[in-house]
């Protein structure tokens, strides 16, 4: 063999150990890397896991976990929550231009009613009119020997005879009618005196059976009667419809005992149910026109007849109660009835003078999501970034009219708020975790919303003054004048004392949620005692101590009772009063005016909330204890 054919073939084998060192080294360093990137993706995960304050998953981001685990819907890995968009606020939305444009969001401007006429539309039933009510009475006691009138829905006209009625005290009477007018007739030849006292005698007789329900009519009758009668026909009183009957046949009755109850039903009473926001637009004698469902194409004409002074507290309506002829009969007690009300929102108050009602603001139909009793709005908000921005905010909506809702709470005037594209935006801040529709509370959960009560127009200016002392309260605070603050302190104590006055005397538990009395005593004494701190306060920091406390209880009076001037209040909040742990208090002005720093950090804060004259806080914390 030559040298080169041997060194041909001895080639391979020489190779074969480099290959094994290159890929030993070749597996040593993939896994190393492989060990690096195991230990960086543990280091990541305890990074964000130290780093996250809470988990959601990607598919349900209404998931809020302490920790890392999978989803109790889906089973997924949580991921951080710190990991998805948090670029804005829980409530808000930013879009780019083009997003925007493409989500075609439209936005309007909350306004009041700003037309002289309005077109409301009230639901309603008809009721029977009340008085057009009779009873038919029995006026003797005894035993209802015969029913003529056995169906309730009976038609009956006046002075039909509807029952008969044994009674032993007929008889008698009867008996001595007989014997009276007998005695008459056998005194016809005699002496002028037994004539005349024959006379009395059956006249006697006759007045005892007018009493026993005899009417005159029959009375000649009896009188001709060979023998005494053992029953009296009962007859109705007026005619009507019956609508119940409350005897059968064989029972027992004692006198003044209720037989029937019979109702005229050619005017009817039509009930309809009016929101709060509705009330400044109606007035008594207001046209009406009703429609039926059970009767298509059929319309009545009604005028309002009384307006409710009070509000259900549970369902938020009063009563609107409008009279209607019913001649031919077609509208029948319990039917349903939409009513078109033409309200004038311009019309003068007493002495020809402007009426000082506030119009309710409105937003459009197409502008609120509900979710049970909660209506969610998307309102446009300025931006660092200058993006679009809408910010989810719950409000409270009267029931609607026509192509709007009334707002109760939690708007102002000027905002705008998005009236198509709310649905997508809404999405968006559900993908992304936060403060969503579908997160949002229901209603059923706060109690504040279900403990507001109304206030008569008597108590109204009074808890009007406890208001306006406290805003007093609150300017001279902010300007640093002790001694005008102990002043105003004073006055609120004043105030609220009257107000305790006037609701202990005309406050009612009826017709208002858990009572004026109640909700006010409730209120009341806190207001008084953080008052009197203030009047008599040592210093300025004293009185600002009793104004924060106050301030809570202000909060609590509009949630319950609504802002009763004829101007709005706002709520501002400074995070750095209450020893940094933040501190809210009402103000009227538009600009901030801190009154727990005053001069030194007079614009420090923000205001959160605007509160229209008539609308409530959407939200409060309880009255202050202590």
């Amino acid at each position: 063999m030559t040298e080169p054919e041997a060194s041909t073939k001895l080639a391979p084998w020489l190779l074969i150990p480099v290959v094994a060192a290159v890929a030993f080294g070749l597996g040593r360093c993939v896994a190393g890397d492989g060990g690096g990137e195991v230990a960086q993706t543990a280091d990541l995960s305890e990074g964000a896991e130290a780093a996250a304050e809470a988990w959601t998953c990607s598919m349900h981001p209404q998931i809020r976990q302490p920790e890392f685990g999978p989803c109790p819907i889906c089973a997924m890995d949580l991921i951080p929550l710190s990991a998805m968009d948090s670029n804005t606020s829980p409530t808000q939305v930013e879009l780019s231009p083009r997003a925007a444009m493409l989500a075609r969001i439209e936005t309007v401007e909350v306004e009041r009613l700003s037309s002289p006429e309005l077109d409301l539309r009230l639901l309603g039933r008809v009721e029977v009119d009340e008085g057009r009510v009779r009873n038919v009475s029995a006026w003797i006691g005894g035993r209802v020997d015969g029913l003529k009138v056995r169906e309730t829905g009976t038609v009956v006209r006046r002075g039909q005879s509807i029952a008969t009625l044994y009674s032993p005290e007929v008889y008698a009477a009867h008996q001595d009618l007989l014997t009276a007018q007998r005695q008459l007739d056998r005194l016809s030849g005699a002496s002028e005196l037994a004539q005349s006292s024959a006379k009395s005698a059956l006249e006697s007789a006759r007045e005892r059976l007018r009493l026993l329900g005899v009417p005159d009519a029959e009375l000649d009758a009896m009188a001709e009667a060979e023998k005494p009668r053992k029953s009296v026909a009962i007859r109705a009183q007026e005619g009507g419809t019956v609508m119940e009957r409350l005897v059968t046949q064989g029972q027992y009755v004692e006198t003044g005992a209720i037989l029937y109850r019979v109702a005229d039903l050619s005017k009817l009473w039509v009930q309809l149910d009016a929101y709060e926001a509705d009330l400044p637009m109606l007035l008594e004698g207001q046209s009406v026109e009703l429609e039926v469902e059970a009767l298509p194409g059929r319309s009545f004409q009604g005028e309002i007849a009384f307006i409710d002074p009070l509000v259900d507290p549970r369902r938020r309506v009063a009563k609107v109660r409008v009279e209607v002829d019913n001649a031919s009969g077609e509208l029948r007690p319990g039917m349903f009835v939409e009513a078109l009300v033409r309200g004038e929102l311009g019309r003068e108050g007493e002495g020809g003078a402007p009426s000082t009602i506030q119009r309710p603001l409105v937003v459009p139909a197409s502008a609120p999501l509900f979710t049970g009793r909660r209506s969610l709005v998307y309102v446009e908000v300025e931006s660092v970034s200058g993006a679009p921005t809408y910010e989810a905010r719950v409000v409270e909506l009267g029931p609607r009219m026509g192509d709007g809702y009334p707002v109760v709470a939690g708007l102002s005037a000027g905002e705008r708020v998005v009236t198509h594209g709310a649905f997508v935006l809404d999405a968006d801040l559900q993908i992304r975790g936060g403060d969503s529709m579908m997160v949002q509370p229901d209603a059923r959960e706060q109690a504040a919303l279900d403990r507001r009560v109304v206030l008569d127009a008597a108590l109204r200016p009074a808890l009007g003054e406890v208001l306006r002392a406290y805003l007093e309260l609150q300017v001279t605070l902010a300007d640093d004048d002790w001694k005008a603050a102990q002043a105003a302190g004073a006055r609120l104590a004043k105030a609220s004392e009257a107000m305790t006055a006037k609701a202990g005397a005309e406050g009612s538990a009826e017709g208002t949620d858990e009572g004026v009395r109640e909700a006010w005593s409730a209120l009341g004494p806190s207001l008084g005692r953080r008052a009197t701190e203030a009047a008599e306060s040592a210093a300025i920091e004293s009185a600002r101590g009793a104004f924060l406390q106050l301030s809570g209880d202000v909060k609590v009076l509009l949630a319950v009772f609504g802002n009763p001037l004829d101007e709005p209040v706002r709520l501002a909040y400074c995070p750095m009063a209450n020893a940094n742990e933040g501190a809210e208090w009402v103000q009227a002005g538009e600009v901030v005016d801190n009154s727990y720093f005053g001069a030194s950090m007079l614009s420090c804060g923000e205001i959160r909330s605007v509160v229209e004259p008539g609308q409530y806080l959407l939200s409060a914390d309880g009255p202050s204890q202590g």
